[in-house]
């Protein structure tokens, strides 16, 4: 008797991991018809008090979109989606990985590998512990002061772990974006990410544990101290071959061959030097959190409608960094990137909260592009913008 088809050996391991709860993540790429519609599909375990759910994570190209689902329901719908709608589809769980490769005549391709999946199945439920891509117990967040032996946090330090956890949980899915699997088969180089002001290495060290051997991450901190300390960290806990540190600064990382750059909470227009840093080594993943974005606040002349308004510091503050991240945004998907701005957990050393992440997804130079980044501009009376300054754009208005 003939092996089933590959689409269908495909479906029946996602019902064994399911049914197992050994299912650790699925994602469909490829779309059949590339249009206004979702471009790939993040699919995960979830316990809500309900009951098991999958959650489905749809990602458009300015939005996501979360719904939640019953074992069976998802099942229904994965079946409809995967070599339909989806032409790829790739499997992780405990003990198996796969990729189906689907073309649009119908017929497919499987590949499985034991042993590749992640060590338990992912449980994010509101009502059970949280499975977490960095782990309490790992033994970096000890050294570092985060946790101690038990896997708690230490005294003051529940909030850091929480935005480590935070942190990893939202790069996942970014790098399986920029970096998708079937794009980078066996014995591809890793991965070379720079994370420019690393500090004290928290978010690096999480960078480092949700990509594994796939990346080599340098750390840039103009602290000696600090850079010091997070290389014994990394020689300690034998990360040493997948994560390092140097001193300097953000203008001063030698950038050619960066796959992606991370810069978070870099003051004021230093987020601009990162940005345009990533933008001319031609990174595909670009991740900052802003803060004391002060540069547009002297210039801004906004529409008379808002000037009774904005004589109130506390909004023309909110107003100033609202434009100076939103021009941000603009840039980047004129410079070629789709761009996501969200909901981030603050450091300790700022409340800001907003993250920005782009992935390169086309040519750069769209006139209309150009053309939205300067009618914002114009509206809110911004004559120069740090990073529009360090990809040449002009802002004044065209005729």
């Amino acid at each position: 008797m003939s092996a089933p088809p590959a689409r269908e050996r495909f479906l029946e391991q996602l019902r064994l991991t399911v049914a197992e709860g050994t299912l650790g993540k699925l994602t469909l790429g490829k779309p059949r018809n590339e249009g206004a519609g979702p471009r790939n599909l993040h699919v995960r375990p979830v316990a809500l008090k309900s009951g098991a759910h999958l959650s489905f994570v749809w990602r458009h190209a300015d939005r996501d979109v979360t719904k939640n689902h019953p074992h069976a329901e998802a099942l229904v719908e994965l079946e409809r989606l995967i070599g339909r709608d989806f032409l790829d589809a790739h499997l992780f769980a405990a003990d198996v990985s796969a990729q189906l490769e689907c073309r649009p005549d119908g017929t497919a391709r499987l590949r499985t590998m034991r042993g590749t999946g992640p060590a338990a199945p992912v449980d994010a439920g509101h009502d059970r512990a949280k499975h977490h891509a960095v782990p309490a117990d790992a033994r970096w967040l000890r050294e570092l002061g985060v946790t101690n032996a038990q896997g708690r946090p230490r005294e003051g330090m529940a909030d850091k772990l929480r935005q480590v956890q935070r942190f990893a949980e939202l790069l996942t899915p970014l790098i399986d974006e920029a970096f998708p699997p079937e794009a980078r088969p066996e014995g591809t180089p890793p991965l070379r990410l720079i994370d420019a002001g690393s500090g004290k290495g928290y978010l690096t060290f999480a960078l480092a544990e949700v990509l594994g051997a796939r990346a080599r991450i340098t750390g840039i901190e103009l602290r000696p101290a600090l850079v010091e300390l997070c290389n014994r960290v990394a020689r300690d806990c034998s990360l040493e071959d997948r994560l390092g540190f140097v001193a300097g600064g953000i203008k001063e990382v030698p950038a050619s061959g960066c796959d992606g750059l991370i810069a978070l909470h870099a003051c004021d227009t230093a987020t601009d030097d990162a940005l345009a840093l990533g933008v001319g080594a031609g990174a595909r993943l670009l991740v900052v959190a802003p803060c004391c974005q002060k540069e547009l606040r002297p210039q801004l002349t906004p529409a008379p409608v808002l000037a009774p308004a904005l004589r109130h510091g506390i909004f023309a503050e909110r107003h100033a960094e609202f434009a100076t991240d939103a021009l941000r945004v603009l840039l980047l998907e004129w410079a070629g990137y789709r761009s996501r701005a969200f909901e981030f957990v603050s450091g300790e050393h700022t409340a800001k909260n907003l993250m920005i992440a782009a992935v390169k997804a086309r040519e750069p130079g769209d006139p209309d592009r150009a053309q939205a980044v300067r009618e914002l501009a114009a509206f809110y009376g911004v004559k120069h913008h740090a990073l529009a300054g360090r990809l040449e754009l002009d802002l004044a208005p065209k005729p």
